[in-house]
């Protein structure tokens, strides 16, 4: 049985843009085809955690080659736009500016595809903040069903 989400996605408005592409990356330092935030739409100091999107293309580079005739969204790509969420929010809720870099992926669970015109809703809590590094529990969700979820570890650097 899947986990609970941990935010109730119906008491949000996904329509409303928090922090877009621009605000993004500011913090995130990701660009051109490694960008995998299309915008944040919620972000919660208190709870420590925030929710994002991911409009899924049908005409991006992956597309052609994974899977020719039936493309999916790369497993690495999920877990890459969970991370930038990660980054995102470490930054937002520490007031830190170094670099957070990519530590490490626990507890990873594929529960679905993730297919071209599909929006990929990540949701993001943090864990534990320390000094040198920083650990979130990432949610995905499409058309309200929990397609991923994974233990994310980053680390300033």
């Amino acid at each position: 049985m899947p986990p609970k989400l941990f935010a109730n996605l119906d008491e949000l408005d996904l329509d409303r843009v928090a922090y877009d592409l621009d605000a993004i990356r500011e913090t995130v330092p990701q660009r051109f085809e490694m960008e995998q935030l299309t915008a944040i739409h919620h972000f919660d100091r208190e709870r420590q955690l925030a929710v994002a999107s991911r409009d899924i293309g049908a005409n991006e580079w992956w597309v052609r080659g994974h899977i020719p005739g039936r493309p999916i969204f790369p497993g690495v790509l999920t877990i890459e736009a969970a991370a930038q969420l990660a980054t995102w929010l470490y930054q937002a809720v520490s007031g830190e500016s170094r670099f957070f870099g990519f530590g490490g992926v626990d507890q990873v669970r594929f529960r679905g595809a993730i297919v071209p015109g599909d929006r990929l809703i990540l949701i993001c809590k943090v864990r534990e903040i320390r000094s040198r590094k920083g650990l979130f529990d990432c949610q995905g969700v499409v058309n309200g069903r929990l397609v991923f979820q994974a233990l994310i570890t980053g680390m300033p650097v």
